[in-house]
């Protein structure tokens, strides 16, 4: 059954006529005449009740009509709620941020979108990188924020890059110096993130490079609880230099880490070849709009 069967028979009722429902609809009286005959003898029953050039409903035509008039209008409101998508007045955007950086990296992108575009509902989900990655693969997410370099099932739009600087407690030896090396570290305790967090592997993977065994007495998910560790003594910590330029403390002192391979380099990253709605698409221009290359 199709609809443009189904408009046709409504027409008809509605104007009274078969001529004048093909003014209606742009045809010739023909094409009306046999879409209503198709539509008959595709159900099995009359419809229409002929009676020179006035047509009534019959009894079965009555249900017909009334059936055709709440598909056509579910038509119409399927037609109006796909142009509000592709309009950008509703649709709902699915976002995985991790904990680390995402305030002060994704918050002025939030407050941008959400002005330009209110109807889209945005979900939000916090994990760390590899989780983000899980459901991102799983389908569940439409991006996700990761550090740089991800594997090649991704696709990735470079954010911001920063070097990674030593948080050193009161006294360090190394606190007068204007960078340090992971092995200028080594017989300090580490304080680091909790597994999850795609720092730790840059950290981690650092030190076996230089051959470094890291004493790991702490792990927190908290970066003011990790800086508060470190002012009381307990260790070095480790965060990307613009966060920890916000999270200044008295007591700490920050120290470039100079250690090639360690720069934490976010991105927001998507399944390659998935398919992005215009809500996705929004967020990602204007992640390059913000974040893409300049001049």
């Amino acid at each position: 059954m199709e609809l443009r069967t189904l408009r046709a028979f409504v027409e008809v009722v509605r104007q009274g006529g078969f001529s004048q429902a093909a003014k209606v609809v742009f045809a010739t009286q023909s094409t009306i005449s046999k879409a209503v005959k198709h539509l008959e003898d595709e159900l099995g029953v009359t419809l229409l009740d002929r009676v020179g050039h006035r047509s009534t409903l019959t009894a079965a035509g009555e249900i017909v009509y009334r059936r055709a008039l709440s598909m056509l209008a579910e038509r119409d409101d399927l037609v109006a709620e796909l142009d509000e998508l592709r309009g950008l007045k509703r649709g709902v955007l699915r976002l995985g941020l991790p904990p680390l950086g995402s305030s002060t990296l994704f918050a002025p992108l939030f407050a941008t979108y959400r002005s330009r575009y209110p109807g889209i509902e945005i979900r939000l989900a916090e994990h760390g990188s590899k989780r983000l990655e899980e459901l991102l693969l799983a389908g569940e997410m439409d991006f996700a924020a990761s550090l740089l370099p991800v594997s090649d099932v991704f696709e990735a739009e470079p954010v911001r890059s920063e070097p990674l600087v030593a948080l050193l407690p009161p006294g360090h030896p190394a606190q007068d110096a204007r960078s340090v090396r992971l092995q200028d570290l080594a017989a300090s305790p580490f304080i680091l993130f909790e597994s999850g967090f795609a720092l730790n592997a840059i950290i981690l993977d650092a030190c076996d490079r230089q051959g470094v065994v890291p004493d790991i007495i702490a792990r927190s998910a908290q970066i003011d609880f990790i800086v508060a560790l470190v002012a009381a003594g307990l260790g070095v910590g480790f965060l990307p230099r613009m966060i920890a330029e916000q999270r200044a403390h008295a007591a700490v002192t920050r120290v470039l880490l100079d250690e090639p391979g360690t720069d934490w380099s976010m991105a927001v990253i998507w399944r390659r070849g998935a398919y992005l709605s215009d809500a996705a698409r929004a967020w990602l221009q204007l992640t390059r709009e913000i974040y893409g290359p300049r001049g």
